[in-house]
């Protein structure tokens, strides 16, 4: 018995037979434990492989003038610049010198500033700053 399934947004998978399992949370392994246990009702010696094919649950947001606002994926370390190009970059009339990134860290909501005209002059880069899962860039 095989198949292929994705975490749903409330954090369970549906397999034949077993039917929901709550996957938020758990590493592969645990994941993988939780499911041999439960099909230990219908099949005598299960042996369950979990393969991550892809993370969803990691996203930055841009909104505002850019060619293609919305949530995107942070599959890898993604910067401020990486995001607003993988956006389609900057409208005509964006402010690039005004550009603002919002996270909340330690329950508490921050923002940084993002000059995108020092950063393409090689100046001050340092505001160039990875992204986090949930951070909102701002382009006004």
């Amino acid at each position: 018995m095989s198949a292929e399934v994705t975490v749903r947004p409330d954090g369970k998978i549906s397999l034949p037979l077993l039917n929901e399992i709550d996957a938020a949370g758990k590493t592969p392994e645990q994941l993988r434990l939780v499911i041999e246990e439960t099909a230990r009702k219908f099949l005598q010696e299960p042996a369950v492989t979990i393969v991550v094919k892809q993370i969803n649950s990691r996203k930055a947001f841009i909104t505002g003038m850019v060619g293609k606002p919305g949530p995107y994926p942070l599959t890898a370390p993604t910067t401020v610049l990486q995001l607003i190009a993988m956006a389609g970059g900057l409208q005509e009339y964006a402010d690039r010198e005004h550009i603002v990134i919002v996270r909340t860290e330690n329950g508490r909501p921050a923002s940084y500033r993002f000059n995108y005209k020092e950063v393409i002059q090689q100046k001050k880069l340092a505001q160039n700053i990875e992204l986090r899962a949930g951070d909102t860039v701002v382009v006004p």
